[in-house]
């Protein structure tokens, strides 16, 4: 049977069209949307009738009302960001190594053990935290002052300093067991003739894993690693579900102490109905993650095709 003309053509576009569609309304039409919207006075003031303002809330956010926490919560979100994602990978990577040990027949035991963060949903581990960092009943306090190394109870929840500290330190316990896979996964990909030619020739354990574990590893993974970077400058959950971004500022009441960029654009829609603030906040951090991670991938050529 004769194919008709034009039918080879058009057959692909028909397969990916469910796709193609999905893409258009679900992420396309939302993006362009809030694009629109970033340039408009939609408020709650203004939900029956909004009018174009031009550049006017880009204005406001970096010399208006918005300036004195647009720096501070964009200091701190990077800050977020890059702790996170390389803490995370260097802890994987100190238990993948210790974990890859095929001597140690117990490793499938502490590999359970260790995925238990990544396996426990989100919000249930941010309410065990919780009652853990309580200021006055907390068990990470009363262990602290058990043991003598403090005298008088840290203030997790109520000290901005202390909490920005506890929510890296949720976040390093929440990403290490992704990365850890991530890593246990690079090596068992490596050739173990590469090891035992790198033997005959008298190479040390640091030798080793500094010419063949270090880069196989960093090959495979750093594509990961970058995302992971994207996901962290997006994070809303871990400081809006530890203290509602809290303490709260002085200064403003668009964002708290701990607030990354995306819970300060939440709150602004859903607190303050800002929907114009949050629309040019959202546009902000998705050219910030696009312009850091294409930095980043042309700097360490990850994603380029080997020959």
């Amino acid at each position: 049977m004769k194919k008709r003309k034009g039918e080879s053509r058009i057959q692909p576009y028909v397969y990916v069209s469910p796709l193609l569609i999905s893409i258009f309304f679900l992420s396309f039409i939302p993006i362009v949307y809030t694009i629109i919207i970033s340039f408009t006075n939609y408020n709650l003031d203004h939900l029956d009738h909004f009018d174009f303002i031009g550049l006017s809330n880009y204005m406001d956010i970096f010399n208006g009302p918005l300036k004195s926490i647009f720096v501070p919560t964009f200091l701190w979100t990077l800050v977020f960001a890059i702790v996170s994602s390389c803490g995370t990978y260097l802890i994987g990577l100190i238990f993948a190594l210790i974990l890859h040990n095929e001597n140690m027949k117990e490793r499938n035991i502490y590999k359970a053990l260790l995925i238990a963060p990544w396996a426990i949903p989100g919000i249930i581990s941010m309410l065990s935290w919780q009652g853990l960092l309580n200021e006055d009943y907390g068990a990470i306090n009363m262990i602290l002052k058990n043991l003598h190394i403090i005298s008088t109870n840290i203030p997790w929840l109520t000290d901005a300093t202390w909490c920005r500290i506890a929510v890296l330190m949720i976040n390093l316990w929440l990403g290490f067991p992704w990365m850890m896979n991530i890593c246990l996964g690079a090596l068992s990909a490596i050739d173990k003739e590469y090891y035992e030619a790198a033997k005959i020739d008298g190479a040390t354990k640091f030798q080793m894993f500094k010419s063949i574990t270090l880069p196989a590893i960093t090959f495979s993974s750093l594509p990961l690693v970058i995302s992971s970077f994207a996901m962290n400058f997006n994070n809303f959950m871990v400081p809006y579900m530890i203290n509602q971004g809290g303490p709260q500022r002085t200064d403003s009441v668009y964002a708290g102490a701990t607030d990354l960029l995306g819970g300060a654009a939440y709150k602004m829609t859903a607190e303050t109905f800002k929907y114009n603030y949050s629309a040019a906040y959202s546009v902000l951090i998705f050219l910030i993650i696009g312009t850091l991670s294409f930095i980043q991938m042309k700097k360490t050529g990850a994603f380029e095709e080997v020959e």
